[in-house]
């Protein structure tokens, strides 16, 4: 008689929270490589076995971003695992708590629903946390920044036990994640250690994150069989691992000649990407991801997607994104809360019709920006409503931008960038002034506002330009809850450019 099999789950809880709990860079960078290690390195120790045969290991399923699947032939070594393996991870990144969970089947079973019951039981974990090995009492010295125990001073530094983890993880022998980002296109760069790296000529910097579309959809065609769910998403990590060494690629000349790479990614794997970049490289880099990305998975998945959808524009997965522009002394979590919001935003707009609710259409590939222009740390819902919505019927959330041309009256991200050039020629760079006028008036009188952008535009003398500041300042229309919403591209432009051409640094 077979016997039935274990498969056995872990996952990190509050990644973001570990990862940006300082505003110090190379605290950053030793969270995301303790992260990395946790489901590569640390768990082949735990059953047992070296790195690099892990992945070659039949019984393992998935070992990235923070998540762990594997299957055990008997349940004695599951046991073993499931009490050891957590408090290895406490004492190696103290401040990290990971849910286990395990399912037992047979060769019968949908394995699909094996993982949908996995997956139930880590989410239930979830409400169970570990205790925390790094509570002290009262009379202990605390760190400054984390308010945890001290457990090592050096100079003027108070580390705690997850601080002193991740600045022993931010060496320059490691960098996983950065050798994973940018392979041979590296050179002879160094990487970035502390945000003035990452800086130009201003103090600009954004955040990236993106996420792929349709996984789930895939995931129940392939994940019925044990060993397509296992080449499924071993191929997304390669293709999503590729798409960033391309983008990386792509923006290289932008980069210019400096001696450190200013992009730093924090995670990488599955169909999820975070990165520190300089600001100006952000767009760009973010269209070179999802296009790559497109095109890599539509190589290595094909077959699974045609499987999974009725129609395609395309041969592979989508993505969204969501970039968070802020100055470098901006909190990081925050930040990073926001371009995830962005990229909700971005993915609930491609997401709009039926077909692609239902699942027999993939959304579009695109991305929702937003430039932090003050302190305030509210949900993007406030944000829009608070700074981008000068009258109840006007708004300038234009986004999100889409890649390709979108089934509906919605700009590329190559129509933004080309409005954002038009203000470089000397003419441009005055229009400028009058546009913020403009959008300035919209806020009290509409009237006002109308007559300065119709003196504006019969002075410009360059057609082109003309042309440019016509389609920025002519809305978008949308019946939005039973009032016709009017959206203006001309928010995004000037930030954008801003951005890109603001000079505060020597």
């Amino acid at each position: 008689m077979e016997k039935n099999r274990f498969l056995y789950g872990a996952a990190v809880q509050g990644i973001q929270n570990f990862i940006f709990q300082t505003n110090k860079l190379q605290d950053i960078i030793g969270a995301s490589e303790l992260v990395e290690e946790i489901c590569t390195t640390k768990f082949a120790e735990a059953i047992g076995k070296r790195q690099e045969d892990l992945a070659n290991d039949r019984n393992a399923i998935i070992n990235a971003a923070g998540n762990v699947k594997y299957v055990f032939e008997n349940r004695e070594d599951c046991e073993k695992v499931v009490l050891t393996f957590p408090k290895q991870i406490s004492t190696f990144a103290p401040g990290i708590t990971i849910s286990q969970a395990v399912v037992e089947f047979s060769s019968q079973d949908d394995f699909s629903q094996v993982v949908d019951r996995l997956e139930e039981r880590l989410k239930a974990q979830r409400n169970y946390p570990m205790r925390s090995l790094t509570t002290g009492l009262m009379g202990i010295e605390r760190s400054r920044q984390t308010g945890l125990p001290v457990v090592e001073i050096k100079g003027e530094e108070h580390l705690d036990a997850a601080t002193k983890a991740k600045k022993s993880m931010a060496e320059p022998t490691r960098n996983i994640l950065c050798k994973k980002a940018f392979d041979q296109y590296i050179a002879n760069k160094q990487f970035p250690y502390n945000i003035d790296d990452i800086t130009d000529k201003n103090s600009w910097i954004a955040i990236i994150h993106a996420d792929g579309n349709g996984l789930g959809q895939i995931v129940q065609q392939v994940g019925k069989d044990i060993t397509m769910f296992k080449e499924f998403s071993r191929n997304l990590d390669i293709a999503t691992q590729s798409a960033a060494q391309q983008a990386y690629n792509a923006i290289y000349d932008k980069i210019g000649n400096v001696n450190v790479i200013p992009l730093r990614p924090i995670v990488l794997g599955g169909d999820d990407l975070t990165i520190i970049c300089r600001a100006d490289l952000a767009i760009p880099y973010t269209q070179a991801f999802i296009q790559a990305f497109e095109d890599e998975t539509a190589n290595r998945l094909r077959s699974q997607i045609d499987k999974a959808f009725d129609h395609r524009e395309n041969g592979g997965l989508t993505a969204c994104a969501g970039i968070a522009f802020v100055k470098s002394s901006y909190p990081f979590s925050f930040a990073y809360e926001l371009a995830e919001q962005l990229c909700s935003a971005a993915k609930k707009d491609a997401k709009h019709s039926d077909e692609i609710k239902q699942g027999k259409r993939l959304a579009q590939s695109c991305l929702m920006f937003h430039k932090v222009q003050d302190s305030f740390t509210q949900e993007y819902d406030a944000i829009v409503k608070r700074e981008l919505q000068p009258q109840d019927t006007i708004s300038f959330q234009y986004g999100p931008y889409y890649l390709k041309p979108a089934n509906r009256n919605r700009a590329t991200i190559d129509e933004l960038l080309e409005n954002v050039k038009s203000f470089d020629s000397k003419e441009g760079n005055a229009v400028k002034s009058h546009l913020r006028q403009w959008m300035s008036l919209l806020h009290a009188d509409e009237n006002k506002a109308q007559q300065h952008l119709l003196r504006l535009k019969s002075n410009i003398s360059d057609k082109g330009l003309k042309q440019i500041v016509e389609q920025i300042t002519t809305p978008r229309k949308e019946i939005s809850d039973d009032k016709e919403m009017r959206f203006f591209m001309v928010y995004d432009a000037l930030a954008i450019h801003t951005i890109n051409n603001q000079t505060t640094k020597e």
